[in-house]
């Protein structure tokens, strides 16, 4: 039991269940999954629907993470590449083309492409600390953005890209089928080559993995173009599901909830191991809470408390040192009141 308590995606998946158990006890049909009209719907659809663009985001958050490095940025590609795309389709004399949708698509990803490179360039290269590099497009690109759209909400009418964000295939939602074959393609990558364990190194030893020979250079700036590649893929899917582009809100503060859905997921800021299937289901804790603010029927005003509050619960029952000390308080107070203590051995960290 101890082993299994130990784990790292252990209390993530433990707090996700509590949260789902929570919104059954004020929802009875919370887990109630149905077809209507040919398509899933339910609750728990829902959560993995709207969690698809966080999904994304915080998978390539992950990467850079891995490398011992931070993207503050992609909530700003989000918001360029959905008024990028939201832009070329409504000045297109056929919206509703998919040939129109596709070069819009290409656009977004081609220039999501062009804004990792240069944080890549930026971190790898220059030298620039990544939480600096990553904050001037932060600030810039929000900017950028606005300039777009104009400052003005871009409103697009087309049953192609409507696809992307809140279309269904096979009666699954579309954006769930492409963030599932986006984590199984990053899983494949990083677990079943060799790119997952030179990451870790880079993170991990930079200076053992260039002794040798690992060319750091080129693996950091590669997670920076895959994280802003992500990124652009969400702001579709977000823009795609309001059918509309907002250069000043959307996408906001999505860099945040990604890095918490990292830690979340058991993955040290300080570079090395990583885990995607726990960034994932940190994700969808983060999502889940987002449902259950509103379900339990918690004020707006203290959403925001709720939210932090539940995240460094998960956080401290995830940390082995906290763990520890909480042993030897256990022991301490056993031993109080006549109990036989608990031995130092068991109580050492990761024991």
């Amino acid at each position: 039991m101890s082993t299994i308590t130990r784990h790292r995606l252990f209390w993530p998946a433990v707090v996700l269940v509590v949260l789902l158990v929570a919104n059954l006890a004020f929802t009875p049909d919370f887990f109630a999954v149905r077809i209507k009209d040919g398509h899933l719907y339910g609750s728990l659809v829902d959560i993995l629907n709207f969690g698809s663009p966080l999904i994304l985001v915080a998978l390539g958050m992950t990467l850079v993470i891995a490398t011992g490095g931070i993207d503050l940025s992609v909530g700003s590609t989000v918001a360029i590449a959905a008024a990028l795309a939201c832009l070329h389709i409504s000045e297109s004399s056929d919206p509703g083309s998919v040939t129109t949708v596709l070069t819009a698509v290409a656009i977004a990803l081609g220039v999501a492409l062009v804004l990792g490179a240069a944080n890549g360039l930026l971190v790898a290269r220059v030298g620039v600390q990544p939480i600096i590099a990553t904050l001037i497009l932060m600030v810039a690109g929000r900017g950028v953005a606005q300039l777009i759209t104009d400052g003005q909400i871009i409103t697009v009418v087309s049953e192609p890209y409507k696809l992307i964000g809140g279309g269904y295939l096979l009666t699954v939602p579309f954006a769930v089928l492409l963030a599932g074959a986006v984590v199984l393609l990053a899983t494949a990558l990083t677990r079943y080559t060799a790119l997952g364990l030179l990451l870790e190194s880079v993170g991990g030893n930079p200076v053992a993995s260039r002794l040798v020979g690992i060319r750091a250079g080129g693996l950091i700036a590669l997670v920076y173009v895959v994280s802003a590649v992500c990124a652009a893929l969400a702001g579709l899917m977000i823009s795609s599901n309001v059918s509309s582009a907002d250069g000043n809100n959307a996408g906001l503060w999505i860099e945040l909830d990604a890095i918490l859905a990292v830690v979340i997921g058991g993955t040290s800021l300080n570079g090395g191991r990583f885990s995607l299937g726990g960034t994932v289901l940190g994700a969808l804790v983060i999502q889940t809470l987002s449902t259950t603010v509103y379900t339990i029927g918690i004020p707006p005003e203290t959403t925001l408390v709720f939210k932090a509050a539940v995240v460094i619960t998960v956080c401290l029952a995830q940390s082995p040192v906290f763990r520890a000390k909480a042993a030897r308080r256990r022991s301490r107070s056993r031993a109080r009141h006549g109990a036989k203590p608990v031995s130092p051995e068991k109580l050492e960290v990761g024991a």
